[in-house]
Parts: C-alpha cells; structure tokens; sequence
C-alpha cells in the first residue's frame, strides 16, 4: 500500500519516500527523531505514560514538543486556512453584490417595457406570451452574462488553487450552483415586474412615460 508525502509542508510536491530503519540511514545521528503514538483515549491524557516509557529505555533522551496530529496539521495550515478565509468572505460579499446588482438591472431594464407591455396587451397579446418574451429575453442575457463569468473564472483559478486541498479549482459543483443561483435572480428580476406591469390598465401603461 502506498500513500502522498508531505512531511515539510502542504505546498511542497509529492515526491517518492523510502522507509528504513534509523541506525542504518546515513548521517541518521543529524536528523532529529520524532515518536509516533495511536491512542483510543485523549492522546494529552498518556503523555505521562508516554514519558515514563521512554525514560525507561533511555533515561537521558528528552521528551519535547507533545502535539496532537491536529495541532500539527493546524500549525501548518493556518495561514493558508486565515487566507482561505478572507477571500472565501470577500466571494460571497461579491457573490451578493452581483446579484443585487443584476436583480437591479434587469428589474430596471424589464420596468421600462411598461408601454410596450401595454400596447401588446392592448392588441390582445395574453399573459402567457409576453411573459414568455420577457423571460426568454432574460434568459438569454443571463446565458451570455454566466458564460462570459464561467470563462473568466476558468482563467482566475490559478489564483487561487493554492489555497485548495481536496477541492479541483475547476469543481463543476461550484461553478453549476453559482451560475444556477445567478440564473434565478435574473429570471425573478425579470418576472416579478413583468407580472406588476401585466396588472396595470392597458390604458394607464399606454400613457406611461
């Protein structure tokens, strides 16, 4: 069974490892030892025990630096987690504010075809057809908008790829829920005054300015 190696850092690369025993590694005496130890209970509760092991085998070797595998695997990746963090707040203050902004847009530009809404409606044109132009309308400026961001997010991921483990930069998930989430706010920016002018007198919106 074989495994990844990282025993300097999580950014270093993966690289091949072979196992032997310490008294036979060249210079071995240079390198320091660490001791590794599996429990069932709260690993700090045998740290006692642990000293008193070892001290028994070898009463002038040191005991130093008790940690658990997660406050190692915390010590090395906090500043990335820290980082993680920050730009994981500032993508979700973005995210909003691209939907605000997009809601916004498309509530404005759907508002101002009041008057041809209601010259439509006036003519006879059912509710159901003007929806059905509004939204297309929408949706296709959606389309291009979450095309054009899905691309420039392909490009960014370099950026930030660093700062992912477990996770591919280009996590279809992500990109899938994004793109969907941004999708519904334009068709609701769409629909919701699409609806509002549909209610309105024919006559009223062929007077609106």
């Amino acid at each position: 069974m074989t495994h990844d190696v990282k025993d300097v850092g999580l950014h270093e690369t993966t690289r091949s490892e072979v196992y032997c025993p310490y008294l036979q590694s060249r210079d071995s005496w240079e390198w320091p030892r660490f001791l590794v130890v599996r429990t069932v209970s709260e690993p700090l509760q045998v740290q006692e025990e642990l000293q008193r092991l070892v001290a028994r085998i070898d009463p002038e070797e040191p005991l130093n630096d008790l940690m658990t595998m997660n406050e190692i695997v915390d010590q090395q990746t906090s500043q990335t987690a820290t980082q993680a963090d920050l730009l994981s707040g500032l993508a979700t203050l973005a995210l909003v504010m691209a939907a605000v902004g997009i809601y916004g847009v498309m509530s404005y530009s759907v508002s101002q075809r009041s008057h041809e809404i209601g010259i439509r409606m006036a003519l006879g044109a059912h509710g159901g057809n003007i929806l059905s132009l509004i939204l297309g309308r929408g949706a296709r400026l959606s389309a291009a908008g979450v095309g054009i961001g899905i691309t420039a997010a392909f490009a960014g991921t370099r950026l930030v790829s660093s700062l992912l483990f477990g996770i591919s930069p280009f996590d279809p998930l992500t990109f899938a829920t994004v793109a969907l989430m941004l999708t519904v706010v334009a068709l609701a920016a769409c629909y919701i005054p699409a609806r509002r002018a549909m209610r309105v007198d024919p006559m009223v919106a062929l007077r609106y300015e």
